[in-house]
């Protein structure tokens, strides 16, 4: 008998019922450090008491209207998105999956725009992650995520990683896009070359191409910057965020500049509950506080202490861990052992970390973790490896 929910998740055998901080307590009353924060997703850890307070506030007077009507918190978010990005306008949606449909849909409408309707093919890269939507499988094009889904959405066509030579080559009259990852984090914590994204950008600029960077899980301050791609000093035409943008509170949004959003007009997209003031006041606070430079300082100088503590790791653990890669808080570990089997053994050790691609843990702790925290971390990570030597 099929279970209750839907049974399309391995799910560990675990039960939080309260989180405080870097911290998530199991039912049983055991304390797990949380170094997967949701997949990247409570940037601010869990209960931060400047959310709880702005959302406890905004739950006590309006919950949803519907973007038929004006929406302050939503106008608030969108005004400090544009204020701090490349961006002229910003659409609010619930997730980075439907972030994709639209980015989607605005760079092909923009070509059927300017006249010229066969421009829908978009370039991808392997090895990557654009959510679960019809375009977002066959964005990504893996076999995993699409095998007996199809048929699948045309107008995508997946290269090498980094292989610029394979883009230049796949460019055709049918081309209107460039979508990628600025730090691959389902493929395995892989972060594009600074000089490999700003030749994308050339190569965008030389074909008269849209660039579309997917940083759902990358941006809001997770490498360091507030969106990644600022370490290469270049900016998209459009951008997908989502999981740090609404700290725990489901939102995401698409952020483009006026020329790539051009053909999105009145009717031509829509959502229900994107940018509803629950969420939007909840990214409002989430922004405010992230988007400051001495927060940002702060995380970049923590990332800085987590990777030379985790390289000591590996150089401690060699038959467990191969090397460290990514970077901020955007960190990997990619293992010798099985990567499950270390996840599996951090759970043993009270330790939370994310499996992914290529045989990877991801560790995506909230950008509030603290320095002692961090030496927390290796102690906990260092006895799950030793309980696998």
């Amino acid at each position: 008998m099929i279970a209750s929910v839907l049974p399309t998740y391995s799910r560990a055998p675990l039960t939080f019922v309260k989180g405080e901080g870097s911290w998530l307590i199991e039912a049983d009353g055991r304390r797990f450090l949380d170094l997967g924060a949701g997949i990247a997703v409570n940037a601010l850890g869990h209960a931060h008491p400047a959310l709880v307070e702005v959302l406890s506030t905004q739950a006590q007077n309006l919950w949803h209207v519907s973007n038929l009507y004006q929406i302050p918190q939503q106008q608030t978010l969108a005004d400090q998105l544009v204020d701090n990005s490349f961006a002229d306008t910003v659409f609010f949606t619930n997730s980075g999956t439907e972030s994709c449909e639209l980015a989607v849909k605005m760079a092909r409408k923009y070509w059927y725009e300017k006249g010229h309707p066969e421009k829908v093919e978009i370039l991808t890269f392997e090895g990557s992650f654009h959510g679960r939507s019809s375009a977002g499988i066959a964005a990504a094009g893996s076999e995993k995520m699409t095998k007996g889904f199809g048929p699948l959405l045309g107008g995508f066509k997946s290269l090498p990683w980094g292989d610029l030579e394979a883009v230049k080559a796949a460019i055709s009259d049918e081309t209107c896009a460039i979508l990628v990852e600025p730090v691959q984090g389902e493929g395995g914590i892989r972060p594009m070359a600074d000089a490999d994204l700003q030749a994308l950008r050339a190569i965008a600029d030389e074909h008269n191409l849209l660039l579309i960077l997917d940083e759902v899980q990358c941006g809001v301050g997770r490498t360091g910057k507030l969106f990644a791609h600022e370490w290469a000093g270049i900016t998209p035409d459009i951008m997908m965020v989502a999981k740090g943008i609404g700290g725990g509170f489901p939102l995401g949004a698409v952020l483009a500049t006026e020329e790539a959003a051009s053909g999105m007009t009145a009717g031509t997209h829509g959502s229900t509950y994107g940018g509803n003031p629950l969420a939007c006041a909840v990214g409002g606070k989430v922004m405010e506080i992230v988007a400051a430079p001495a927060f940002l300082d702060s995380v970049r100088a923590k990332a800085g202490l987590l990777r030379q503590r985790l390289e000591g790791l590996v150089a401690d653990n060699p038959e467990v861990f191969e090397e460290v890669r990514g970077t901020g808080l955007m960190l990997g570990l990619k293992c010798k052992a099985v990567n499950i089997d270390v996840v599996n053994a951090g759970y043993a050790n009270e330790v939370i970390t994310v499996p992914a691609a290529d045989n990877v843990i991801r560790l995506l702790p909230p950008l509030t973790l603290s320095e002692d925290e961090i030496g927390e971390a290796i102690t906990r990570l260092d006895a799950a490896a030793k309980s696998l030597g």
